[in-house]
């Protein structure tokens, strides 16, 4: 039998086991020649594609207009957060390549999962020679995930000179459109490294408000103790993301201490503080902090109950494993 689709090879041409892969042709067939967009069952056939399966995607993926192909990856995205079974990585890969910007943002997302390693350095290319800004600050976004890794010693060190330069260079690029370099400052704060922290310095310093929440943010990821002045008088800030950003940096930190200054904000105006504060109690636990989120689970609010529940349960799972 052979199954002929508009541009692409038949059947006959593609097997897998000595068999022919007709859910995988159904499925290109679906992105390839049907007006709605392929069904979520066509789309999972996709998962886990073969070397030369890729290649009869590749064919039947240029024959799909940009919008569709946001569409598409965006929805291959959801399904991988639906059902862990299901692998698209060797699709995304291939899309970080693609000429719709929006797709190659969609495609940087969509490995967050994924952790090799050769992935900083096409990264490390989309961040400084990519034409659209939106794909360079998903490209710093994505650089950050490495970062974290090497502080933790999850991957090797030698990783850290490079990411810290790449990071910070685009970060110190006044030129570099405000948005991609405080992506990078964020993506880098996880270093200890003294350059780091001058960085943020800097950014918190500036008169760029944008730079100035990014540094608040950063301080946290440091965990370092030094920044909890100024995170403290952020608590008081009259703006709502500033109070945000602070309470959560505060739960990076992890201090005791700060457990008093987030009580004085914990009945905050803004419903979404409240939750970032709430957030960070569950984070620092301790008894003071338990208290405080159980009587919250009486709250006439919805959402602080909920908050409320959630940190409780994170408190209660960091107390299980420093039993162990």
């Amino acid at each position: 039998m052979k199954t002929m689709m508009r541009g692409l090879p038949t059947v006959t041409n593609y097997r897998i086991d000595g068999e022919c892969n007709l859910d995988m042709i159904n499925g290109l067939t679906e992105i390839v020649t049907l007006e709605e967009l392929p069904s979520n069952a066509h789309l999972a056939d996709l998962s886990r594609m073969s070397a030369s399966n890729l290649q009869l995607f590749k064919n039947a993926w240029t024959k799909v207009e940009p919008n569709r192909r946001f569409q598409i990856i965006s929805r291959l995205e959801e399904l991988t957060q639906d059902n862990f079974e299901l692998d698209f990585d060797i699709i995304f890969k291939y899309c970080l390549k693609d000429s719709d910007a929006r797709v190659r943002k969609q495609a940087i997302e969509s490995l967050w999962e994924n952790e090799d390693t050769a992935a900083i350095q096409t990264y490390t290319n989309m961040l400084n020679n990519d034409p659209s800004v939106d794909v360079q600050a998903a490209a710093a976004i994505a650089l950050g995930k490495f970062v974290l890794m090497v502080e933790m010693g999850e991957i090797v060190d030698d990783y850290r000179d490079s990411l810290s330069k790449t990071l910070l260079s685009t970060f110190n690029d006044k030129n570099r459109d405000s948005d991609v370099r405080r992506r990078a400052l964020e993506a880098v704060a996880s270093l200890t490294l003294p350059a780091v922290q001058e960085a943020i310095r800097q950014a918190y310093d500036s008169r760029d408000e944008r730079l100035v929440i990014s540094a608040v943010y950063s301080m946290g990821k440091t965990c370092n103790e030094a920044w909890l002045p100024v995170l403290y008088k952020e608590l008081k800030n009259p703006d709502a993301e500033m109070r945000y950003e602070a309470a959560g940096a505060l739960g990076e930190i992890g201090s005791e201490n700060s457990i008093q200054h987030l009580m004085e904000i914990i009945n905050d105006p803004d419903i979404e503080v409240r939750q970032g504060v709430i957030q960070s109690l569950g984070e620092i636990g301790g008894n003071e902090a338990k208290q405080t989120l159980k009587k919250l689970l009486e709250d006439p609010n919805e959402a602080v109950r909920e908050a409320a529940t959630e940190a409780l349960t994170e408190l209660q799972q960091q107390e299980e494993l420093h039993i162990w």
